[in-house]
């Protein structure tokens, strides 16, 4: 057992009727509920776009409290454009305010989620912001085309350009070329495991870790957490639907194994962190996944978090279990880099 099972503990209990949400969870969808969105699946894409997010749930309850919504946390951002196969990337660098510019310091390429059709940088920066903050990284969150008007596999394509891009590029920000390693959440911790793929057949630089935080990974949707979590927020059965119907030419496309991960050759791809949630459709996927790794002989540290929903991982600021993942993510990156500081 590893000092994270230790620190954190798993749970493999049936579940045998829908989870609840911590009493912080459910405050942040019941804040959520109380913008007035409409259900995304009823939604075009560009109508989908515009509707509230949980981050701007979690920004509405810190201004309640009297906090600060928009505190750097430490961390310091610039915006910058990557060359894309089919024109810029949008890109977002953070750095904390500590880092010194006269050494090179690990990256972290993130992808964030929106099931390829919904999000942007401004939507995800939670995750790749405590991140940067808690392992002392620099962290490049990185854009891609969206469907439907760009359908699969143009956001994979992005994520591989983005990823070679930085490898070649660390040094002009302070990052250390040798460190590298990629995160995302949802559709993002798919792109993420895509580009460990491709790194791998294409003879890339590999990643050194992979950070999937409740990914993409297959496409069967009978699972068991689809069936508990059909109707669950904020992410259900019939939103995945609309994400396939808007991604894909057609719904047979989700068998490709850049979908389907579960069914690819996942031997020797760099070690990984797998960060789940109870409450949601993509949590057995996700268990699979880490099971496969495994079974590929990849060092795999992987933690489902009981009460907790799609989407908590940004929410470190109100929900203390997206703190407690983002420093399990940020241990397992420092232990990846060489950085973390091992008690004596």
């Amino acid at each position: 057992m590893s000092i994270i099972d230790k620190i954190f503990g798993t749970s493999d209990a049936p579940r045998d009727k829908p989870a609840k949400a911590d009493h912080q969870m459910q405050k942040v969808l019941d804040e959520l509920a109380s913008l007035g969105g409409k259900p995304i699946e009823s939604l075009t894409a560009e109508e989908a776009r515009r509707q509230p997010t949980p981050t701007d749930a979690v920004k509405s309850l810190l201004k309640k409290a009297g906090q600060d919504p928009d505190a750097d946390m430490g961390v310091k951002t610039t915006d910058i454009t990557i060359p894309g196969p089919a024109g810029a990337i949008k890109a977002r660098v953070y750095k904390p305010h500590t880092h010194s510019e006269d050494k090179l310091h690990p990256v972290v390429v993130y992808f964030h989620g929106g099931g390829w059709v919904i999000a942007d940088l401004d939507v995800y920066d939670g995750g790749p912001r405590g991140v940067s903050m808690m392992a002392d990284v620099i962290v490049v969150s990185c854009h891609y085309r969206q469907a439907p008007e760009n359908k699969f596999p143009a956001a994979h394509e992005d994520a591989l350009a983005a990823y070679k891009w930085v490898v070649e590029n660390a040094q002009s920000f302070n990052g250390d070329p040798r460190k590298i390693a990629v995160m995302g959440e949802s559709a993002g911790g798919n792109l993420a495991i895509n580009v460990a793929i491709a790194a791998r057949d294409q003879g890339l630089q590999a990643p050194l870790h992979q950070v999937l935080v409740y990914p993409v990974a297959g496409n069967d949707m009978e699972t068991s957490s689809y069936v508990e979590n059909a109707d669950a927020k904020p992410l259900n059965k019939a939103m995945m639907k609309w994400f396939v119907d808007n991604t894909f030419t057609s719904p047979d496309e989700t068998a490709d194994t850049r979908i389907n991960v579960v069914e690819a050759d996942l031997i020797g791809l760099p070690s990984a962190t797998l960060i789940l949630a109870e409450i949601d459709p993509l949590r057995s996927e996700g268990e699979l996944l880490a099971e496969r790794l495994e079974q590929c002989g990849v060092d795999v540290r992987h933690k489902t978090f009981n009460g907790s929903t799609h989407e908590f991982f940004g929410m470190g600021s109100v929900v203390p279990d997206a703190a407690a993942a983002q420093t399990f993510a940020a241990h397992e990156l420092k232990r990846a880099f060489g950085t973390a500081i091992l008690p004596i």
